[in-house]
């Protein structure tokens, strides 16, 4: 057992040795309180967070519990900081008026989207070390496209595809391609939920996907490699929670 798992010993009022809980475990506490929090409404979309300080004293832990369950919220794509200002709630909700909901396929999707958490974060990070200017350009060629026909309305699932594709190139190792290619459009997981061939997805859903895609370019334009892996791991790691929720929500109209 590690230090960084083991319980720590302090001493209580008559002297004994007691047993205090990891501070890992304490961040699973701190974060699962958030995410009910947000979950349930008492934290909305747009709401800021209480400040570092303030959720200190509620949750009696250190600052460093709060930072790194603040972290783990925004690794799921739940929160969103912003310099100077504090830290945000994120829409999350997921589309359910536009799709046809069958859990069976959901879950099938986050499977994929754990897969893709796996790979993807590792092919930002890689594009970020060694893309050349041209597949730079390539990206943000495939970045603009996709922002263009989400402001027209009209279907985005192949631009979307095109993206991931193009970071893919720029690794540099054409099996990250191949990985995706194998996948097809089921990369891009609302392209399964939708019937028809129209955008069945509402526009602030697809903002908000093209906020943490604009977080990716950005990071691997800048050569930050770390950074790019954290992009998309919060961009895929995010559409996983939203499609958990798409989950529940089917389970919650089950039960009426």
């Amino acid at each position: 057992m590690t230090d960084e798992t083991m319980p720590e010993r302090a001493s209580d009022d008559t002297g004994r040795s007691v047993r205090k809980p990891a501070r890992r475990n304490l961040v699973a506490t701190v974060s699962d309180r958030l995410r009910a929090a947000i979950r349930e409404g008492r934290l909305k979309p747009g709401d800021k967070l209480p400040s570092e300080q303030a959720l200190t004293r509620e949750h009696a832990v250190s600052r460093t519990v709060i930072r790194e369950a603040i972290a783990a919220l925004r690794a799921d794509g739940l929160v969103e900081p912003r310099h100077g200002v504090g830290v945000f709630v994120l829409d999350t909700q997921p589309p359910t008026a536009a799709f046809h909901v069958e859990t069976a396929r959901i879950s099938s999707i986050i499977e994929m989207l754990e897969l893709r958490a796996a790979v993807e974060a590792e092919a930002a990070a890689l594009a970020a070390a060694r893309r050349s200017p041209a597949q730079e350009e390539a990206i943000y060629e495939c970045f603009e496209d996709l922002g263009r026909l989400i402001a027209a309305g009209e279907p985005t699932t192949d631009a979307d595809l095109a993206f991931h594709l193009a970071i893919a190139d720029a690794t540099n190792n054409p099996r990250f391609r191949e990985v995706l290619t194998m996948m097809g459009r089921t990369v891009i997981p609302r392209s399964s939920l939708q019937s028809g061939q129209g955008e069945a997805t509402p526009a602030t859903y697809l903002d908000q996907i093209q906020t943490e895609h604009r977080r990716i370019v950005e990071a691997i334009s800048a050569r930050d490699d770390e950074g790019a892996r954290l992009a998309m791991r919060v961009h895929l790691n995010g559409s996983q929670e939203r499609y958990r929720s798409l989950i529940r929500g089917s389970e919650l109209t089950a039960a009426k």
